[in-house]
């Protein structure tokens, strides 16, 4: 508990700003080139415990315009201390950080790396670009050449002081996102007696300690610690924009939570991830869900923190800030008595990271020292859950087949039959729905997890889509003339597409007079359907048809691919014959296999000189400011 208490303070209503609605110019990961001044932002590992006080913040006078976002009224809570995230999966320029020695602090845990937010172009070669990334312990050179461009000297000069936001940032929003990409110190060494002046920046070079039992960070110097929050409080009293709200009330609440300032932590987490969905990206998304979480993990509300962090991990973020929402939601399962779902975690932690992470590997196996300590009296704990049980979702009937009567019906999870064996062919239920067709019809029904039909087969639909997002593409004829139906078979959508998909984020690719495009659930043609494929390939190897969860889609046209945002924008204009969306980037291959890669801006930022995508993916990491990103 603090000792004195101020007035509460108001926090400005969420606004859109023109980042706001596409996930691509300014977003949390992206590669840069070098420039000389440090990374900044600071990451989430925070405890807390109740009891906290309000601070007073300024609002900048700006009208809320954001349709659909809650405007957020004076609220009371302290933000957590921590690395971000977000800054974990953005290349960096090197950054003129003071050596520090080895600590002596017994498992020092790292303070939270930043990522950058707005993509920088690339000023130099491979080689040169690859000078971003400074081994953990080495200490960076101090750069002496000027900036390679305008918007890099414009940026320099603007936050000298914080030397921590990215180069080539042509926007006041994408300089003011560049903020949350703070680095964090390096691996091993012990804390800087001079904190930099910048609070995102002097909350990432907090080394963090992690209590052996508890598994949750405590702050070396609360005291300084209450003064960088301080701090955080200032500059928000001075943002405009939705991004930067988000970023500085999340770190406002890791503070408060390392504090033990658990009700104004937890005020300001919630309102961060207000601000952070109202952008739309899903970095900052995903960075403000694990924080929130943090907070309720600390205060004892494990389900809705495991929840919030299985929603979090996105297999389309970048592995290592996958690796740490891995590592803290094992923490949670930890606290639970789940052992061996925390080891599950755990191990995915290590995994994604590959053995690369030396301060996630020394978490890991104090961790691990702890779990084993205390399933050796009370076991190792419940079964773990899946995913769906995470999340809160239904668990619906599975389609079941009786090889006698040559029938499908449905089963319940342990294999009970729930729903008769009566149907020719069957779909799997989606959004607690499914069509099923008898063998006498040849059209469709609609079923609920009752079996009860809430569309009957004579409505005339030959061919049907899953429901997703509410809706279901359906056809008369099965060939074409494809619409989209609700669950009560209205149509929401008319009747005029070759061929469709189903909607993911509030968007599907449809097939009109032979091009591709892509309607919302509106049916108002965001993407013009002049493209000859509509189908985005990420580096994990998987596929997607339209866009991804941070609102991109590669596009062909004539055999070359590009790619466009969720408001039909070009990002890349289709000029490769490969291209593969990367978490931070985007990987293009040319006509004689040599592949390179691209900014979020769609700017160069690897010449394509590689003859494998592995190696353009190996140089991304190299130019990743991070290692060991902190919730």
């Amino acid at each position: 508990m603090r000792e004195s208490t101020t007035a509460a303070r108001a926090v400005p209503a969420v606004q859109p700003t023109h980042a706001d609605a596409p996930a691509t110019a300014a977003t949390e990961g992206t590669p840069t080139a070098p420039t000389p001044h440090p990374p900044t932002e600071a990451a989430l590992p925070a405890e807390t415990t109740p009891g906290a006080t309000s601070r007073g913040v300024a609002p900048p006078p700006h009208a809320p315009t954001q349709a659909g976002v809650p405007a957020p009224a004076a609220q009371a809570a302290p933000a957590p201390a921590a690395t971000s995230h977000e800054n974990a999966a953005t290349p960096q320029e090197p950054t003129p950080r003071e050596p520090t020695p080895a600590t002596d602090q017994p498992r020092p845990v790292p303070g939270p790396p930043a990522v950058s937010e707005a993509p920088v172009r690339a000023q130099a070669t491979p080689a040169e670009a690859s000078a971003d990334s400074i081994p953990a312990g080495d200490t960076p050179p101090t750069p002496t050449a000027a900036p390679s461009n305008q918007a890099a000297a414009d940026q320099e000069t603007a936050d000298h002081e914080a030397a921590d936001h990215e180069a080539a940032d042509e926007t006041a929003a994408d300089q003011e996102g560049a903020d949350e990409e703070a680095a964090a110190p390096e691996a091993g060494t012990e804390r800087r007696e001079a904190r930099p002046a910048d609070p995102e920046q002097a909350l990432a070079a907090v080394r963090w300690r992690l209590h052996p039992e508890t598994l949750r960070e405590e702050a070396p110097e609360p005291a300084a610690l209450r003064e960088i929050r301080d701090g955080l409080t200032a500059k928000l009293g001075t943002t405009l924009d939705n991004r930067s709200r988000a970023r500085l009330l999340s770190l406002r609440s890791v503070a408060s939570r390392i504090l033990g300032e658990l009700d104004d932590s937890l005020a300001d987490a919630r309102l961060a991830l207000t601000y952070a969905e109202a952008t739309g990206e899903l970095r900052r998304t995903a960075l403000a869900r694990a924080r929130l979480a943090e907070v309720l993990r600390w205060r004892g509300e494990h389900a809705e923190a495991d929840r919030l962090f299985a929603e979090a991990n996105s297999p389309e973020l970048p592995d290592r800030l996958r690796a740490v929402l891995h590592e803290h939601a094992g923490r949670s399962c930890y606290d639970q008595g789940r052992l061996t779902e925390a080891c599950l975690h755990f191990e995915r932690a290590l995994d994604l990271r590959q053995g690369e992470d030396g301060e996630l590997n020394a978490r890991t196996t104090l961790a691990l020292d702890a779990v084993a300590e205390r399933a050796a009296t009370g076991g190792f704990g419940p079964k773990p859950r899946s995913r769906e049980a995470l999340l809160g979702g239904e668990r619906h009937p599975v389609p079941t087949f009786d090889e006698e009567q040559e029938l499908w019906g449905y089963a319940d999870a342990e294999g009970e039959l729930v729903i008769a064996h009566g149907y020719a062919e069957v779909q799997p239920f989606r959004e607690g729905l499914a069509w099923v067709r008898r063998p006498e019809a040849s059209r469709w029904a609609l079923i609920d997890t009752t079996g009860a039909a809430l569309i009957e087969a004579n409505n005339g639909y030959r061919a049907v889509g899953s429901f997703s997002e509410g809706l279901s593409w359906v056809s008369m004829d099965g060939k074409g003339r494809w619409m989209a139906v609700d669950s009560t078979n209205i149509v929401r959508i008319p009747p005029g597409y070759e061929d469709v998909r189903p909607f993911r984020g509030g968007l599907a690719a449809v097939r009109q007079n032979g091009g591709w495009g892509a309607v919302d659930r509106t049916g108002q043609v965001v993407v013009p359907t002049r493209y000859h494929g509509l189908t985005t390939a990420l580096a994990d190897g998987r596929h997607v048809d339209g866009f991804t969860e941070d609102g991109l889609a590669v596009v062909e046209l004539a055999g070359r691919r590009g790619v466009v945002d969720r408001t039909g924008r070009v990002v890349v204009a289709p000029a490769y014959p490969s291209l593969v969306v990367h978490p931070v980037a985007f990987l293009v291959g040319d006509e004689a296999g040599r592949w390179g890669a691209l900014d979020r801006r769609g700017d160069l930022l690897i010449d394509l000189v590689h003859r494998g995508r592995g190696a353009v993916v190996a140089e991304i990491d190299r130019l990743l400011a991070d290692t060991s990103p902190v919730l």
